[in-house]
Order: structure tokens, then sequence, then C-alpha cells
């Protein structure tokens, strides 16, 4: 028997949790409506300001990190910049895609500079067209820095606070708020941006990096014209990562009796087990971008069979049955050494005396778990 995907957040219905993250999947009318098509239960369009002539892309403007053995892409750098098109144009995009899918979630993403009058302008002109909720791109780790835009901004707790304020104060939907990885802990803007009025926080955005450099012509990747910038660091390599932000926001959430705010999680979900983790570590939604770019829209479609089968395997009727299940098995070093005992099995590393130069690696696979 199929289970039941559909969730509500912050007083929106999806029917299931899987969204496209902000990004080129979102670009325009075509991209969002093949992706509700698909079968996705939302998308965070690409990211959009007051000026889009102001932007100017270059390219290539990916680079992929390749996994030695098998080839398979294992992490993806970008230096894309947010939409270079007209507002006019994504608003008309935006009021014909709410018109076709009106039962689906559409979610504008936003960025400005650092003005007041800009943001709630932006705020009130979008919110107009029916989109259903706002991201606030307080993230993006390149392009426009100069301006104190995205992640520039997003690392200013203050800042955070104040903007998210200056959208709330005029915005009639939910507003999320888009976190920078690029940061000692998530949890402090985060928090500012709940205090300035955040509905919900989505995490994380990519990690600014170098992805490599190519030892034949000596050049950093992506090149343009033999030159190159640190860009957006994505793809599977970067999960773990996103978890362990996700954990620290959970937590501070929890400590600050605030748990009613949502998380949307992101990076590296390229399959329905990566949307799982993310969902019991207490995401609400999940979001992808960087994986359909490499996989297609359709990859939705084992993401929903997977979580169904997820489901009836342990008997969860529900999303919410299980969202967070697993945040409560996170401890502490001193309480794992209490839970151990000091028993350790045979071939297992108890003391660093015993760690032998000859047989390293077996040793270390006597002590992993996967």
């Amino acid at each position: 028997m199929a289970r039941d995907l559909s969730i509500k957040v912050n007083g929106i219905n999806f029917e299931n949790p899987f969204v496209i993250g902000s990004g080129p999947p979102g670009t325009n009318r075509a991209t969002i409506s093949k992706a509700f098509k698909e079968g996705w239960g939302g998308v965070v369009a690409k990211t959009i300001s007051l000026d889009g002539s102001a932007v100017k892309n270059v390219a290539p403007r990916y680079g992929k990190l390749y996994a030695r053995e098998s080839g398979d892409v294992i992490g993806f750098q970008n230096i894309e910049l947010i939409s270079d098109r007209a507002l006019d144009e994504w608003l008309k995009d935006f009021e014909a895609v709410k018109k076709e899918y009106p039962r689906k979630v559409l979610i504008a993403s936003l960025m400005e500079a650092y003005d007041k009058s800009a943001w709630q302008r932006l705020t009130r002109t979008v919110c107009q067209t029916g989109v259903d909720a706002l991201e606030l791109n307080f993230s993006c780790p390149h392009g426009m820095p100069e301006k104190k835009m995205g992640s520039a901004m997003g690392q200013c707790p203050e800042v955070v606070k104040e903007v998210t304020r200056w959208v709330k104060e005029v915005s009639p939907v939910p507003v999320w708020a888009k976190m920078t990885p690029n940061i000692m802990d998530i949890s402090v803007p985060s928090l500012e941006a709940i205090a300035g009025g955040a509905d919900g926080i989505s995490l994380i955005n990519t990690i600014l990096a170098v992805i490599g450099i190519d030892l034949k012509t000596l050049r950093p990747l992506p090149t343009v014209s033999g030159h190159s910038i640190p860009g957006g660091y994505s793809g599977q390599a970067i999960r773990p990562i996103a978890l362990r932000h996700v954990l620290d926001l959970a937590r501070a959430l929890k400590t600050t009796k605030q748990e009613h705010i949502t998380m949307s999680g992101i990076g590296g979900v390229e399959c329905g087990k990566d949307a799982l983790e993310f969902i019991l570590m207490g995401c609400h939604t999940v979001q992808s971008c960087t994986a359909p770019m490499l996989q297609g829209f359709g990859m939705v479609e084992e993401m929903i069979t997977t979580t169904q089968n997820f489901m009836q395997e342990h008997g969860f009727n529900s999303i919410e049955q299980f969202r967070g299940h697993s945040l409560s098995f996170f401890t502490t070093h001193a309480h794992l050494v209490e839970l151990k005992q000091g028993k350790f099995e045979k071939g297992q590393v108890a003391r660093d005396t015993e760690w032998s130069g000859d047989e390293i690696a077996k040793q270390t696979r006597n002590m992993s778990n996967n």
C-alpha cells in the first residue's frame, strides 16, 4: 500500500517533501513546469533581484570532481550567478505557473543589496503573483560581494535579522532564510533570522571551494579564458557537512524552545536514501539542485518510491511519524566512552600503541561501520 508523503509546512500543503533547490532547474517557466510534471512537490525558483541586467554570467561555469575508480561525479562546483532575467519576465512566469499548477508549491528566491526599500519593493511585487512562500538568499558564496549580497550578508547575523524583518513587515506569505555554511556556527545567523521573523530556515547553500587544477594547463577549474575564481561546491561530497549543520540547528532550536521553526535540508541529495537522512535529522522538506542538473527531473520518481518503501518497511504512515527520529541518537563523546565500557572487539585498536605500520589499512577497516 502506497504511503502518504504529503506534509504541511508553515501552513503550506506539499504533496511530497521533495523540492527543487534554487538554481538552473528553476530558472524559467519551462524548467519549473517540467519539474512539476515529473512529480516534485515544490520548486524554489532561481534567485531574482530588481535589476537582472546587472548580472553577467560566464561560460564554462561548472567544474566536476570525479571518483577515481568509478568515474562518477561526486562533487560539482559552479560560478553561476543569480538570474539575469528581467523582473517583469519573472512576474509573468510566476503567475502562469501558479495558474497552471495551483496545487504545487512555488517559492520565490530573493536577493538584494543592503537596502530596505529595495527588499520591500521586491517582496511586495513578487508576492502579488501568487507565489506560496519566499526564500531569502543570504548564502550565495560568490558574485557581487562588493554589494554585500549573498553570503557576504549571511555572514553578518545582525544584518540577517534586520533584512528578514524588512521582508516580514510586507510579506503576506511564509519566509524562509537560506543559510551559508561558510561560517563557524550556522545556528547563530539562523537564530537571528528567526528573531527577525523567519518562519523557516533552508540549509545549506554551496561551500566556497576550488575544485581542482588542470595538470596539463596548470589552470584552475572551471577555466574561463585561462582564469577562474573560487565557486560554490555541491554534490554528494557535501552531504555529510550539510547533515552536521542541520544537527547543529536542530539542537539550537530545541535549546531555545523554537522547534516549531521549519527546516528545509539541502546538500548532496541525489536519491531517496539521501533525502530520508535529512528528514530523519528533522527536516520538513528536502531540496535538490545539482542532482537534477546531472540526472534530469525524473529522479524524483525514485525518491518517492524509495521513501514509500522505507515507510512500509518501518510501519510509518506519514512523514511526521519519522521526521527527526535520529536526532535522539546523537550524544557526547563522554557518553560514548560510558557505553563502550572499555570493551573492544578482536582486531579493533584500543590504544595508540596498538597501531601497526604493516596492518594500518586492515586495522582501519576493522573499526569502520561501513
